[in-house]
């Protein structure tokens, strides 16, 4: 009686997890409020939209947010609760498949000399630190001289760029995508 009894539990959840009892839900078929059957003229012919697909811009990928704990949250044998856990959310946001290259740079550069033609001051402030390259006892010349734009290096990632210009090159980027 039992083994019969556990049988028929089992397939009644095997069928129901396999949705074949029917869609309850709201997707496509009715309303989980009303229970009113979505496209219907008898119904109010309540519109139901399905198949949306959000498409990413040129060179982005879709980076789902979600919710986790950030701080400490193992215990610390020197007891120093410094870094206290909290549990934060991040929303889901685009971002560049790769670092950003010498290449995409200079584009960006190119559209600041068209737009902003008379104006070197803001030119002078979009171009990165070549002296990044600069090292005592090092032989970085051909570097600082050739590496932001000469082709050999136009896939390399671009370097030397500030805080303040990675969020002017990434305000660009944004709304050359969102044209």
């Amino acid at each position: 009686m039992k083994l019969r009894t556990l049988s028929v539990v089992f397939l009644a959840a095997f069928i129901s997890g396999c949705g074949l009892l029917g869609n309850k839900g709201g997707g496509g078929g009715s309303s989980r409020t009303t229970g009113w059957s979505y496209n219907n003229p008898e119904t109010g012919d309540i519109p139901y939209q399905s198949g949306y697909q959000q498409e990413a811009g040129p060179g982005l990928i879709f980076i789902e947010g979600g919710t986790f704990t950030m701080g400490r949250v193992e215990q610390d044998v020197m007891y120093n609760w410094d870094n206290h856990p909290r549990r934060v959310t991040v929303a889901s946001f685009y971002m560049d498949e790769a670092e950003v290259s010498n290449q995409d740079y200079l584009e960006y550069l190119h559209w600041l000399k068209r737009v902003y033609p008379g104006d070197t001051a803001k030119m002078n402030a979009a171009l990165p630190d070549t002296n990044q390259w600069r090292d005592e006892l090092a032989y970085n010349d051909p570097y600082i001289r050739n590496y932001l734009r000469h082709p050999a290096y136009a896939d390399y990632p671009v370097v030397g760029v500030s805080w303040n210009q990675a969020n002017d090159y990434s305000s660009w980027r944004t709304d050359r995508v969102n044209e």
